[in-house]
């Protein structure tokens, strides 16, 4: 069985779509017949993401409630349960992002212990021009990039629950698990296959996510992408 965790902090505006291109994933020839868990992680919504949650709720999609407001903390609760499901994949979206009907199919392909791939920006009308420009610059848009986000990353089990999970991280959870898995000399493949669509708005859900950084290149003149090695990671 493959796992998907998906934490929601008031997501309302986004949930519908991320939910229905999950499904589509979830269903791809390319996975054979092999079932597909969802989880969506409520971290203390005080809007309507559980009512867009319960609309969808059924055999493949599941809904935990916590009330930490901290997204390291729903990534770890949505794998344990997956674990104790006995999932052998788990992979790791945003609520405000749009997996590619592929997405699955493209992260079991690169055959590795965890993968990290990149995301791509929906619209930037929230941002002025040149915070397009500046990210465009300095994007590794490529296979063997270094980039890491929590809105497309892919982890074996084992792999997972070897390194030690999720730390319950307000913010860069998804890069301390990088560090751990790389600690353990796991595999992982830096790919541009999976492909998923993110959100570009100016005012993120916690500080020091994706939201921050583009904000932050309005500003910087030298701006350095989020999820480089740590010598150069803002």
């Amino acid at each position: 069985m493959i796992g998907v965790v998906i934490p929601v902090h008031n997501e309302e505006a986004h949930l519908e779509a991320c939910l229905h291109a999950l499904r589509e994933a979830a269903l791809h020839p390319g996975l054979e017949g092999e079932p597909v868990t969802i989880v969506a992680v409520l971290d203390a919504c005080g809007d309507g993401s559980a009512l867009i949650v319960e609309r969808h709720l059924g055999p493949s999609l599941a809904c935990l409630t916590i009330d930490a407001r901290n997204v390291g903390a729903a990534r770890h609760t949505g794998a344990e349960y997956l674990l104790a499901a006995r999932a052998r994949w788990l992979a790791f979206t945003d609520a405000d992002s749009r997996v590619a009907p592929d997405w699955l199919v493209a992260q079991l392909a690169e055959r590795a212990d965890a993968v990290c791939g990149l995301v791509t920006v929906d619209d930037w009308s929230h941002h002025p021009s040149l915070v397009a420009r500046r990210f465009a610059a300095h994007y590794q848009r490529r296979h063997d990039h270094r980039h890491v986000h929590g809105a497309n990353f892919g982890v074996t089990a084992d792999a997972y629950v070897r390194a030690g999970g999720f730390p319950a991280y307000a913010a860069s959870e998804d890069v301390a698990l990088v560090e751990r898995l790389q600690a353990i000399d796991a595999h992982i493949a830096w790919s541009a296959a999976p492909e998923v669509v993110t959100s570009s708005r100016a005012t993120g859900r916690l500080r020091g996510g994706f939201a921050d950084f583009l904000c932050r290149l309005r500003e910087e003149a030298a701006p350095v992408v989020s999820g480089l090695p740590p010598a150069v990671e803002p």
